[in-house]
């Protein structure tokens, strides 16, 4: 069994190189830009057409239009997917996580319309000024989720190389617990890192679900708008619960091909750290060139 599970990261690490050294991942990023603009397109016809089943047509248009969207750069994906990889957190959580995510970042898009529409009088450029606006909050977020990955690596490490002068059971009344139980370790993957991850996501809203609702606010299709830019959220967490699900998974057979090596809860550690160091580097980075640009 472990054999197989090494084989197969193996494939999948040489299946990932061949991708970044062909440039197929440009493409496949390119191939999306493209059905992107199409669908947008599409969009705005099924509004203007008034036929029977326009709505229907609508929503299905908005959950493809989120799907095709999600597997382009953004929604969360890389953020989910490391998050996944360097924490041992199970798989329902993650796909919950994610799920979360896709409909607050939906929430946040109508938010930012509509207060633009009272506001502004709904001109696109100055919603979409707005939007961009809460980009800088967004990347903080997300560089403190990386620095409290990285913090609760380096404890854990520490943790590991302490040694006691006396024997321990689970119950020897030492004072010190040795067997977490299931509260432990939800209180280990606390709310603030949950909602670091819902934050760093939300806050950069679907220029997509922008666009959709601005669009029917102007045609009076406000509820419509509102439906559909939820389904495109939903549309979009099928990716990003994806993306947690293989992030878990991966995680899961690296944990069992390695027991026997007894350096499993120290390469996780590493993990972590690694992980969230990485994490917090890039949206330090990009918190630092968002406020440098100009709105």
């Amino acid at each position: 069994m472990r054999k197989a599970v090494l084989i197969a990261l193996l494939a999948l690490a040489v299946a990932a190189g061949l991708v970044l050294w062909t440039g197929l991942d440009d493409r496949v990023a390119r191939m999306a830009v493209g059905w992107q603009r199409d669908y947008q397109n599409a969009l705005a016809r099924a509004l203007r057409g008034g036929e029977t089943g326009a709505v229907t047509a609508f929503l299905g248009i908005c959950f493809a239009y989120g799907f095709l969207h999600a597997l382009g750069p953004g929604h969360g994906k890389a953020l989910i997917g490391a998050y996944g990889l360097a924490t041992d957190v199970p798989m329902r959580r993650m796909v919950s996580l994610a799920a979360i995510t896709s409909l607050a970042q939906a929430t946040v898009a109508v938010a930012v319309v509509y207060a633009g529409v009272w506001i502004f009088g709904g001109a696109r450029d100055r919603v979409e000024g707005a939007s961009a606006s809460l980009e800088p909050f967004s990347a903080a977020a997300i560089a403190a989720l990386g620095i409290i990955l990285c913090w609760r690596g380096f404890r854990r490490l520490a943790a590991g190389r302490h040694r006691h002068g006396h024997a321990h059971s689970e119950t020897c009344g030492c004072g010190h617990a040795h067997v977490p139980d299931a509260q432990d370790v939800l209180a280990a993957r606390s709310w603030r890192e949950a909602a670091a991850l819902v934050a760093g996501v939300a806050l950069r809203p679907c220029t997509g679900a922008l666009f959709l609702l601005i669009l029917t606010w102007r045609f009076d299709l406000d509820v419509i708008g509102i439906a559909g830019a939820y389904v495109m959220g939903i549309g979009t967490m099928m990716v990003t619960g994806l993306a947690a699900v293989a992030a878990v998974a991966l995680r899961r057979g690296v944990h069992v091909s390695l027991p026997a090596l007894g350096r499993a809860s120290v390469i996780a550690s590493l993990a972590e750290i690694a992980f969230g160091g990485l994490v917090a580097i890039f949206a330090i980075a990009t918190a630092f060139r968002l406020v440098q640009a100009p709105f």
